[in-house]
């Protein structure tokens, strides 16, 4: 009789071992997929990231338009400066009556004149010599030919150099004024200067 409760419990204690003798499987761990909160901070990240890139395009386009307006300035002031060079260098000088001597308003004009030439050595003129349409065509031709050599010499005098200067003679072909009397022939009796080369942007003196 005490043999069979034995064999029980022996029986029993190798089931219970026989149980738990085999390995428990490892817990699986489930995959964390993406959280509300890390697709809020990726999507900001985003959103920063291109509001960075609009700022930096926003500003480049704001200096592009800045250097533009800044040449514009400059193109500008180069044409207002060359404008009122030209404007100097043009202004005409005049002659007493079968005389080619700078009277001496004028040769304050022609310091002018000197002044722009140095400021611009690459700029080349032409004096043209004038007169009123008394005489012949001959001799105010010559007569026109002493009065632009005569500011050729005066301004080579001050330092330009004279191979920059052409000078010609138009005699009274090309009268400014179109009366007989002193008035128009005072006006007719002049020199004027063309620019040939170099006059693309002048320098004021």
């Amino acid at each position: 009789m005490k043999r069979l409760p034995l064999l029980l419990l022996s029986s029993l204690a190798v089931a219970a071992m026989a149980a738990c003798g085999g390995k428990k499987p490892e817990p699986v761990t489930p995959v964390a997929g993406p959280d509300a909160d890390s697709l809020a901070r990726a999507q900001r990240a985003h959103e920063d990231s291109m509001r960075a890139a609009q700022e930096e395009a926003d500003r480049r386009a704001r200096e592009e338009a800045e250097r533009q307006r800044r040449i514009a300035d400059s193109l500008a002031a180069i044409g207002k400066s060359t404008e009122a060079v030209r404007t100097l260098l043009a202004t005409l000088i005049h002659f007493d009556y079968d005389k080619a001597i700078i009277r001496g308003g004028d040769a304050a004009v022609l310091d002018t004149k000197v002044a722009i030439l140095q400021a611009n050595p690459g700029l080349r003129i032409r004096i043209s010599g004038h007169c009123d349409e008394r005489g012949s065509d001959e001799y105010n031709l010559a007569l026109g030919n002493r009065r632009a050599t005569a500011a050729k010499q005066y301004v080579v005098s001050h330092g330009i150099d004279g191979s920059r200067i052409e000078t010609v003679s138009y005699g009274e072909e090309r009268p400014l004024a179109s009366g007989h009397d002193e008035e128009a022939w005072a006006q007719n009796r002049r020199d004027e200067f063309e620019i040939l080369s170099g006059g693309e942007s002048l320098k004021q003196p």
